[in-house]
């Protein structure tokens, strides 16, 4: 996902392919049949045509809200209205940076200014995209031992629970997550948002045994990442409603 501030950000630019339907399980080669297709935007993208995504076949999308308790995007508010007029299903996601503040005090700022969850099948659960510092490529891990990780994730977690009723789907790579995490299987009732740019899955995260969203690309016909959800039409709009 982008950042969506002046510093730089790695990105992965392998090519991949789409899903096809009951072969979207871990390890299958894609296609373009069969499971409902999606992409997550941020302020880099800007001003997007929503009407002309859908008719390129996004069915959701996965908007970013902000970032650590200092960044807020300013097309938020935009992007999330013109999603859901266009008949898109949409959700907000949040970028961590466990080492500036802690866990609750970041999703209480996510839910103060986007973040938040209803369900009325049109707003997907909230996403906390925790993965590799992009500000420091020493830093991976932000500076914090696997324990304290987990530790964060979990306060993080906690306080979306208390305040929007829903875990957090989580957006990671299985790297970084064995890594940083020590290979914790602490929220297999999480869902997962994978992002891995290649032909297949590939192994998941340790304590998942499938994923809910794959970030497969980072650019394609829709704007910005894209992403399959593992699942039916039907599905995705049960994930939107369902806690």
């Amino acid at each position: 996902m982008d950042l969506s501030r002046l510093r730089a950000r790695l990105l992965v630019t392998t090519t991949a392919a789409l899903a096809v339907g009951a072969a979207a399980l871990v390890g299958t080669r894609a296609t373009a049949a069969g499971l409902p297709r999606g992409h997550d935007v941020s302020s880099h993208q800007k001003n997007i045509d929503w009407a002309e995504a859908k008719a390129k076949g996004a069915r959701f999308v996965y908007i970013k809200a902000t970032e650590s308790t200092d960044y807020r995007n300013p097309y938020f508010s935009r992007q999330y209205s013109g999603s859901r007029e266009a008949g898109l299903i949409r959700g907000a996601y949040h970028f961590a940076l466990p080492d500036e503040s802690p866990g609750a005090a970041q999703a209480a700022y996510f839910v103060h200014h986007g973040g938040s969850w209803t369900a009325d099948g049109w707003t997907l659960p909230p996403a906390l995209d925790i993965e590799y510092d992009p500000y420091d490529n020493g830093h991976k891990c932000y500076g914090l031992s696997k324990a304290r990780m987990v530790d964060w994730i979990q306060d993080f977690s906690d306080e979306m629970k208390r305040e929007t009723g829903r875990r957090p789907v989580i957006y990671t790579t299985t790297h970084w997550w064995n890594d940083c995490t020590g290979r914790s299987r602490a929220f297999a009732d999480h869902a997962l948002w994978l992002a891995r740019h290649s032909g297949d899955p590939g192994a998941l995260p340790a304590g998942w045994s499938s994923w809910t969203f794959w970030q497969y690309d980072n650019s394609g016909s829709l704007p910005g990442d894209q992403n399959l959800f593992n699942g039916s039409p039907a599905g995705l709009k049960s994930f939107a409603t369902d806690d």
